[in-house]
């Protein structure tokens, strides 16, 4: 299988300035692959770094070191060294990301937030929006409307819909059926499974372990890359 996503040895620390410039490392040496059309799970407890990992791969944390690559197209991309500039054009074409949370244009509509994902990845992408809109079971009624008022787990499935809309290689996810009932659950898992047949590779946050179980084709126990939890200031 072709590789999507390699990470190579990659460590990351905090460093609280305003604390006295405290140093809290999180991971170190973190190194596995991700292949098209597989699912990639971390898995390991709370405060391990798996949230940490996932926004590395998707530039929002600096690495302090190793590489983060990242096939587009025909080349490699090193994340970790990628200028800004690169990196924006990178989640254009490249990597998607499910956060927790909806971050939206206020009054923006919902099918809009939708269709605006879509643009430029998709045939079609009204009707695309309004089918995976249906698959989430967002009401039709609430189609114009702006999120914003929604209830959190209507929100988490705009957010989903926006996520999984697009055409990318590589998809990032953090917890997205954390907020679900069992009926939403399922047609999340849906479509990571389609998203699979059609060659995405899949790095994922489950903490539903029948989720994890039933998605992951490989799963990272984070806790392999643990650094040393003591906190000590950076200066000594």
């Amino acid at each position: 299988m072709t590789d999507v996503l390699r990470l190579d040895r990659v460590s990351k620390t905090f460093v609280l300035h305003l604390r006295g410039s405290i140093s809290l490392p999180v991971v170190h040496d973190v190194t596995f692959t991700v292949a098209a059309g597989q699912c990639t799970v971390l898995g390991g407890p709370s405060g391990a770094g798996k949230s940490s990992i996932l926004k590395m791969v998707y530039g929002n944390y600096r690495t302090d070191t190793g590489r983060i690559l990242v096939r587009d197209a025909d080349e490699w991309v090193d994340v970790a060294q990628a200028a800004p500039r690169h990196m924006l054009a990178l989640r254009n074409r490249t990597i998607g990301y499910v956060s927790q949370f909806l971050r939206v244009i206020p009054r923006v509509t919902t099918l809009d937030i939708v269709i605006d994902a879509a643009l430029g990845t998709c045939e079609e992408p009204e009707t695309q929006a309004r089918a995976i809109l249906r698959h989430l079971a967002i009401p039709e009624r609430l189609w114009n409307l702006p999120p914003a008022t929604f209830s959190g787990g209507e929100q988490q499935r705009v957010n989903i819909a926006r996520g999984f809309i697009a055409d990318r290689r590589l998809l990032l996810l953090d917890e997205p059926t954390a907020s679900l009932d069992r009926r939403n659950r399922d047609a999340v898992m849906e479509l990571v499974r389609e998203k699979k047949r059609y060659g995405t590779a899949v790095l994922a946050i489950f903490h539903d372990a029948e989720v994890r179980n039933e998605l992951a084709d490989t799963i990272v126990d984070v806790t392999e890359f643990a650094a040393e939890k003591t906190t000590t200031p950076a200066a000594l």
